[in-house]
């Protein structure tokens, strides 16, 4: 707090205002990361000025200013490996390019098997391990772990965003 027109007692108010806004986004819902809130100074008035009033500015301020922010909805995103004959590497990085993956890595050992090492959306893995079954003749396997989280691609992102503003929407007509 950088200024001194907000009363002392009222700032965890402020912060549990922030804090509560956090938890549900308002591009689709989800809790909201990566966000740090510096509050600067404000205004109090002797009659008007309780913890609920405070509370709801800090969570209207919050959603001014991360409309403002050009926020984005993360996705996690996988590492995989998949390992299968060397025959098969065309197909397998062609799979992997059609599920938005970024192969980083293509590994030949001498017994002919490829590893092929690559990041792809969790999203887009479902139904994977058939689809690689069927193509590699039974052949291939792979594994994934969590990679980290990324931004979603625009069109996904204003299909979510859509999504949820029609759950609201339905929500306020009951």
């Amino acid at each position: 707090l950088m200024g001194n027109n907000i009363p002392p007692e009222f700032v965890p108010a402020i912060e549990k205002g922030f804090n509560e806004a956090l938890t549900k986004g308002v591009l689709s819902g989800h809790p909201v990361t990566g966000v740090r809130v510096v509050l600067q100074d404000g205004a109090a008035h002797s009659v008007d000025s309780n913890e609920m009033a405070f509370r709801s500015a800090a969570q209207g301020a919050f959603k001014a200013g991360f409309s403002n922010a050009k926020p984005g909805i993360l996705e996690p995103v996988m590492s995989v490996e998949v390992q299968a004959p060397a025959e098969f590497q065309g197909t397998i990085v062609g799979q992997l390019n059609q599920r938005k993956g970024n192969v980083a890595n293509v590994e030949t050992d001498g017994g002919g098997n490829v590893s092929i090492d690559a990041h792809v959306p969790l999203d887009e893995m479902f139904g994977y391990s058939t689809d690689l079954r069927s193509v590699t003749q039974g052949k291939g396997e792979f594994s994934m772990e969590y990679y980290r989280h990324m931004i979603t691609p625009r069109d996904k992102q204003e299909s979510l965003v859509a999504q949820y503003q029609k759950k609201l929407s339905e929500k306020n007509k009951k």
